[in-house]
């Protein structure tokens, strides 16, 4: 075999070599990624939370092996649909929880067969049980951050700018909690649903987004209706001075949620007296191929921040 090897020229030698070296390389870099994006974690799956229509409201916890006391509720939503038990990637939120956060993968009944103003309200219980239950999973319940993307995002910035004390005077403890976030860290959010821009959904009518007509109740086709329950989901119509520190990734080229939804909602906070801060992804659309790696500067966020 040796003596094959020397009867080679120098010059296939020394790319045999380096071919063996880059195949190295490259399964060393794909098991550090299998690894890194799998961390060790105790699941607990369909953790009940509430009820919407009889129904129950459902969220995986992922713990950590090495949890840092500090939550994440993770708002598992997209086009204001959800999933169920066991179906959080933890692969997603790997930098999250290797950073030691324990993550609350919230979801909700989707839309249509819950309105959006309803899975608003799911999320805000969603945050109250987790405060409620802080000390049964080891985390502050002062310090707690949300994330998402999408909907999700939008959600999030809900509980951003609307989240807030509950019913002193309620029969259920939950709902005594508060729903106040502490951090947000999420992704190409809508934040005014009054003014869609250059969406793929503005049928340029003033009305709802085209694909979501049945998601927000009945009777929405009605414009003065539309109006009042629009401004009532957009974060943007709430925003406030002491709301949380709150970072946004967007791509300069989605259509579905413009970048422009992000830009004039960081401008209504700037006027508000508060800074959020965007961080445009050039050329990235409603979503991107290394969107998970994006996880690792929301964990550094909510180091910064909780």
């Amino acid at each position: 075999m040796k003596q094959f090897w020397r009867r080679l020229p120098r010059w296939l030698r020394i790319s045999c070599g380096s071919l063996s070296l880059v195949c190295l390389l490259t399964l060393l870099l794909v098991g550090y990624g299998w690894w890194y994006f799998h961390p060790s974690i105790k699941r607990t799956d369909g953790v009940t939370y509430g009820q919407r229509h009889g129904k129950p409201l459902t969220m995986d916890v992922l713990r950590p092996a090495r949890p840092n006391g500090l939550a994440v509720a993770a708002i598992v939503s997209g086009g204001w649909k959800s999933g169920g038990p066991g179906e959080a990637p933890a692969p997603l939120v790997a930098p999250l929880l290797r950073a030691g956060y324990t993550v609350f993968a919230i979801c909700h009944i989707s839309q249509p067969e819950a309105s959006v103003m309803e899975i608003i309200e799911d999320c805000h219980r969603g945050i109250r049980f987790v405060r409620h239950h802080a000390d049964q999973y080891g985390v502050d319940p002062d310090r707690i951050g949300v994330t998402g993307g999408s909907a999700g995002g939008h959600l999030s910035l809900m509980l951003a700018t609307t989240g807030g004390p509950g019913s002193e005077d309620a029969d259920d403890p939950v709902e005594r909690e508060s729903s106040a976030v502490q951090a947000v860290a999420i992704f190409y959010p809508v934040t005014d649903l009054l003014n869609m821009g250059d969406s793929t959904e503005n049928l340029g009518d003033g009305g709802p987004p085209k694909s979501y007509t049945k998601s927000f109740g009945p009777g929405i086709e009605q414009p003065k209706r539309w109006q009042l329950v629009a401004k009532q989901c957009s974060p943007i119509y709430h925003v406030h001075p002491k709301m949380p520190p709150t970072l946004i990734f967007h791509g300069d080229a989605d259509t579905l949620t413009p970048l422009d939804q992000s830009q004039r909602f960081c401008a209504a906070a700037s006027e508000a007296g508060t800074e959020v801060d965007l961080v445009v992804h050039p050329g990235g659309g409603h979503g991107w191929l290394t969107l998970p790696l994006d996880f690792v500067e929301f964990a550094d966020w909510f180091d910064r921040h909780l």
